[in-house]
């Protein structure tokens, strides 16, 4: 017998060893599925679209694995993976019950190789299989597991993943035999890899002509693809609106009145995701719209705002640019010179209503008086994990308009740092134990009209509790999520501020804030989305302030913010959504008569 007919018989066994292989995973059946990484979590404030108000939260970009039959290298081209804002997990499954920020990790779900047997947790030395198991690893060196230690021996096997297994085989087959590292082999085994060769001859030629056919594929796409290293995602969103209701009654008293009239905007945005190593990325967010309006301006209070109104700009502008990226194993570092929202950094628990498809209003998408400075952040956060119950997001903020100045600059101007503990004894609910702190210049001059010490709603009162004074806040809130089923989600919030006048007197003021969510995933249709949103806007329930004109800035009666809202998916890119909402005693006033919001949106990814 030659030398080379002898060498192939010593290595027989290990065209066995490639077919196991393929049936422990390594190989998808039509070769383009490709291994996504399970990654370590940490939430930061839905989808890489779908984020609370006016943030992007960034996704994460895995390079293009290695092809699992040519063996070369890694491909520059980049894929990525759509995340979204709130909770700890061991492996990213978007719900629409809850947003999530991923902790940048090293790819923890590639195939591991197997030195012994004993190490694949489900196979037994009573199995039929385990005897050929264990002369496969242990002589061959050919059987790798599934990264949480299991074979999965009883997987199902298509022609094709065998033809796939039997050319890996093959492969290995030659590598044993350039290097002649076989010494025993028996006639039988020859006679059925020949066998074999012939059976799946058609088989092998269609996988081959596959992946050849793949490769020209991507080599055509890196051609013409924008980027290496950037990904481009957008949407736009169309809005009719009008509201309904209050009418002034000449009295003192009333200071609200429903003023405005059927009206049709639009905003558009792009998100350049950038990653330079595979497990950071740089967000550049653009921003154009023609101003969809801020409804205080027209029914006289705040309450009734949108979560989108364009605050006035009508140019195309950058609304947000922020870096992350990991710091060791369980920690993720942000920093960023444009809007650096708490609702980036921190998961706000809220994803069942919040969100690019959620509800239209401002109030209902989160609790303001911790996520929301008022002001545009530049500064640094950090995420870490301590377990999968437990993680801590911290951050600082200073006003972006102040920041680069050198007279205010990062600490000597109105600024925001925060501190939650988001605790999760299960995989259904979650707690957000939250502290923030907000400091704000002196605004009585009105040069400043970011002064807003709840983020934009609520009445006027707990807004500006000292009439634009420099005010010291401690704001404390809890937020939790309980998925009761895949078809209710649960969950709210309660905000308590403690504020402090610092300048031009010495005053306090007690503002508290709460709301309940129920979220409807998949209602009436895979994909749709209901919601109901029932709470109380930021109000001054005690003060001993009184304004220059000598009344007391203290709420006198309570208001109710109940919505409703559908979201209709009408195909992957394609979403409308039908909101109604009702504020009642606006601004926390008896005298004020009801003001009903209707919305009509249309929301356009790509």
């Amino acid at each position: 017998m030659s030398k080379v007919l002898w060498n192939y018989l010593l290595v027989i066994p290990a065209l066995f060893g490639g077919l196991v292989v393929l049936s422990s995973g390594t190989l998808a059946a039509e070769v383009e599925k490709t291994t996504q990484p399970t990654q370590q979590v940490i939430p930061i404030g839905k989808e890489a679209r779908e984020q609370q108000d006016e943030v992007i939260v960034p996704s994460v970009v895995s390079p293009l694995p290695q092809s699992p039959l040519r063996g070369g290298p890694k491909s520059p081209y980049l894929f990525v993976e759509k995340i979204a804002p709130t909770i700890i997990t061991q492996s990213f499954e978007p719900s629409p019950s809850t947003s999530k920020v991923q902790v940048l990790a090293a790819p923890s779900d590639r195939i591991e190789q197997v030195t012994s047997v004993s190490q694949l947790s489900d196979v037994q030395p009573t199995d039929w299989a385990f005897q050929a198991l264990q002369s496969l690893v242990e002589r061959y060196g050919v059987i790798t597991g599934y990264p949480d230690g299991t074979f999965k021996g009883n997987r199902a096997l298509t022609r094709y993943e065998f033809a796939a297994g039997l050319n890996a085989a093959l492969d290995r087959l030659n590598e044993l035999i350039a290097t002649s590292t076989g010494e025993l082999v028996r006639k039988e085994d020859l006679a059925t890899l020949q066998k074999l060769q012939e059976q799946f001859r058609s088989e092998l030629t269609t996988l081959r002509g596959r992946v050849d056919a793949l490769e020209t594929r991507q080599a055509k796409v890196e051609a013409n693809q924008f980027s290496t290293t950037t990904k481009l995602i957008g949407d736009a969103t169309f809005l009719v609106a009008d509201t309904f209701g209050d009418r002034a009654n000449n009295t003192p008293a009333d200071d609200t009145n429903d003023g405005t009239q059927t009206f049709f905007t639009y905003r558009a945005r792009l998100n350049f995701q950038t990653s330079f190593t595979g497990r950071d990325q740089l967000t550049t967010l653009l921003t154009a719209g023609n101003n969809i309006p801020n409804l205080g301006t027209t029914t006289g209070t705040q309450m009734t705002r949108f979560t989108i109104d364009g605050e006035g700009r009508t140019d195309t502008y950058l609304s947000q640019l922020t870096y992350r990226f990991p710091l060791g194993s369980k920690a993720t570092v942000w920093v960023g010179p444009r809007a650096l929202q708490p609702a980036i950094f921190a998961p706000t628990l809220n994803g069942a209503v919040g969100g690019l498809n959620g509800a239209v209003s401002r109030f209902a998408i989160f609790n303001h008086t911790v996520y929301r400075p008022g002001f545009d952040g530049a500064g640094l956060a950090l995420g870490y994990k301590f377990s999968d119950k437990l993680q801590l997001s911290l951050g600082y903020i200073a006003d972006n308009n102040q920041a680069p100045n050198p007279a205010r600059g990062l600490f000597n101007g109105t600024n925001l740092a925060l501190a939650q503990l988001t605790i999760s004894p299960t995989r259904q609910l979650d707690f957000g134990l939250t502290y923030a702190r907000k400091y704000y210049i002196d605004n009585t001059s009105g040069a400043d009209p970011a002064f807003n010490v709840t983020g934009g709603t609520g009445s006027a009162f707990a807004r500006n509790p000292f009439e634009q004074n420099s005010t010291t806040t401690d704001n404390f809130g809890f937020e939790f999520n309980w998925r009761t089923s895949r078809s209710l989600t649960l969950g709210g919030w309660f905000g308590y501020t403690r504020a402090h006048q610092n300048r031009g007197g010495d005053s306090d003021a007690t503002i508290v804030n709460t709301a309940l969510t129920i979220g409807l995933p998949d209602l009436f249709k895979k994909g749709n989305l209901g919601g109901i949103i029932v709470g109380i806007p930021p109000k001054v329930t005690s003060s001993d302030y009184r304004s220059r004109a000598g009344i007391l800035r203290e709420d006198p009666s309570t208001s109710l913010h109940i919505e409703a809202f559908y979201t209709y998916r009408v195909n992957d890119n394609i979403t409308v959504t039908p909101d109604f909402y009702v504020i009642t005693k606006p601004e926390h006033n008896d005298n004020n008569d009801p003001i009903w919001v209707g919305a009509l949106r249309t929301t356009f990814t790509f």
